[in-house]
């Protein structure tokens, strides 16, 4: 490991210092997952937050008080951050968590257990947009400079936890036969009732029709940004600076076409396609150009 700025670098991929140490990747590392747990991986700004707020709810018969009175961070905590040693060991099982970690960086102990995986994609065009003004806001990540500039930083993998390619293509190759569940940002974006569902059928949770339109009301954009346990307004203004941008910013699928220039777009998508290709990964916004 090693220190780069306001990152730190863990096996190449960069790491915000703020949530990051080195005491947290090693903890990390020796992670004794359970058979029972329950983790969602995803790539940065690609529905981490949404996901600490369906699963609680599904795995509690859509009890909202842990959602409206625990701050999402320790509800549902990031395995490498250093919040999960602090609050980890005090969760009742099934341990509920989150990970930006690619597949090869998961720890020993994930690959013996049962521990199911839900694997959240999102349009890498709509993740960049997202992360760009996220840049904007946390001060405890580097500016990101003009768009142009950040653009060509997210193509070439210079951004937190790396390129968007690798990231994709580590979980789709990872060989956990019936443990994983793959769905994308845009599946929940259209049918939000029909994505919980399946999530919770993946959990083996049956829910009743008045159960399963509880979890999907709140779980809505819209409620989600006045859950102050939910939208980060708890933390300060200092570290995350709502006066450039909200953490939760829009919440829809397609938002990059209004700031790609059809030249920024035919270059990112050429850069995309070239390092998905021969992988046979599909995703729905295939159907039309990156």
């Amino acid at each position: 490991m090693e220190e780069e700025g306001k990152y730190i670098k863990y096996h190449g991929l960069l790491c915000p210092k703020e949530t990051h140490s080195e005491d947290s990747l090693k903890y990390l590392e020796g992670f004794n997952m359970r058979d029972d747990d329950v983790i969602a991986i995803t790539y940065p700004k690609s529905g981490t937050t949404w996901m600490q707020e369906i699963l609680p709810l599904i795995l509690n018969g859509g009890d909202l008080t842990p959602v409206q009175t625990i701050p999402n961070w320790a509800r549902v905590p990031w395995l490498e951050e250093t919040r999960a040693a602090q609050v980890m060991d005090k969760l009742t099982p099934p341990r509920l968590m989150v990970s930006h970690m690619p597949y090869d960086l998961m720890p020993p102990s994930f690959f013996s257990s049962k521990a199911k995986v839900i694997y959240v994609a999102r349009n890498p065009k709509d993740v960049m947009v997202s992360s760009y003004f996220f840049h904007q806001m946390a001060t405890f990540l580097d500016d990101p400079g003009t768009f142009e500039e950040f653009l060509d930083k997210f193509l070439a993998g210079q951004v937190l936890f790396g390129k968007w390619t690798d990231h994709v293509k580590s979980w789709r190759k990872a060989d956990l036969g019936d443990r994983i569940l793959h769905i994308t940002y845009e599946e929940m974006v259209e049918d939000l009732k029909g994505a919980v569902r399946c999530i919770s059928d993946f959990l083996g949770q049956k829910m009743s029709e008045e159960t399963l339109e509880k979890v999907v009301s709140h779980c809505s954009f819209n409620t989600m940004k006045t859950n102050s346990m939910s939208n980060y307004s708890l933390v300060p203004q200092e570290v995350l600076d709502t006066k450039k941008s909200n953490f939760l910013r829009k919440g829809i699928s397609g938002d990059w076409k209004n700031h790609f220039s059809p030249e920024q777009e035919a270059k990112f998508s050429t850069v995309i396609k070239e390092e998905i290709r021969g992988s046979d990964i599909k995703f729905p916004w295939d159907e039309e150009p990156l």
